[in-house]
């Protein structure tokens, strides 16, 4: 996961065809999971193609989804 992405491409990724989501700096592609999260697919949407880490630790979520999301993972945002 060293690929290093730049938010100019990570903004094209901001919707159900393409759902990418950065959470402290990791870039996500969620494209598969978006009709499966348990919270609905409109709180990803709501973060696609921005950072959602925020969010993320708002909802407070739990040791096993945050081993889920390695999966997911593409690369991180280029400095």
């Amino acid at each position: 996961m060293s690929q290093q992405l730049p938010w100019s491409e990570i903004e094209k990724h901001a919707d159900i065809s393409s759902c990418w989501v950065v959470i402290h700096g990791k870039v996500y592609d969620l494209t598969a999971f978006v009709s499966e999260h348990p919270g609905g697919p409109d709180i990803l949407l709501d973060v696609a193609g921005g950072d959602g880490s925020e969010l993320f630790e708002d909802i407070g979520h739990t040791s096993s989804a945050r081993a889920m999301m390695t999966q997911y993972a593409i690369g991180e945002v280029e400095d």
